[in-house]
């Protein structure tokens, strides 16, 4: 049986740039860091408290897929504080926190225009 995710991978174009920003601005752990092909490296980062990690790699012939909506929701407990934290960072926010009946969200780019949803329950 499938038991979770293990990771979800993040398309970058410069992967020291992403690195510097998942971990100092994002506060992801590295995992991993290893040589992989094509002067690629595999970069795994973990999430403090989390079980699924972000891989920052982009496969051969997805190139199209960096800079694009990720679909990927990133949970915290309070998405206006966050935001306010992220923001402080330089993190750019293409839609401040906004309360639904469901929760309250905000959508964030990474260095390469990757952009996330923020997310409460």
């Amino acid at each position: 049986m499938i038991k979770s995710i293990k990771f979800i991978s993040i398309p970058v174009h410069d992967q020291d740039r992403a690195l510097a920003f998942y971990t100092t601005k994002l506060g992801f752990a590295v995992s991993s860091d290893l040589p992989f092909s094509g002067g690629q490296r595999w970069i795994e980062l973990s999430i403090p408290g989390a079980q699924t990690g972000v891989s920052l790699f982009t496969p051969e012939g997805h190139e199209d897929r960096i800079g694009s909506f990720t679909g990927i929701s990133l949970e915290c407990d309070d998405v206006q504080k966050t935001y306010e934290d992220l923001a402080g960072k330089g993190v750019e926010f293409v839609m401040l926190p906004k309360t639904e009946s469901w929760g309250t969200a905000a959508i964030f780019k990474d260095v390469d225009g990757n952009q996330f949803v923020l997310a409460t329950r």
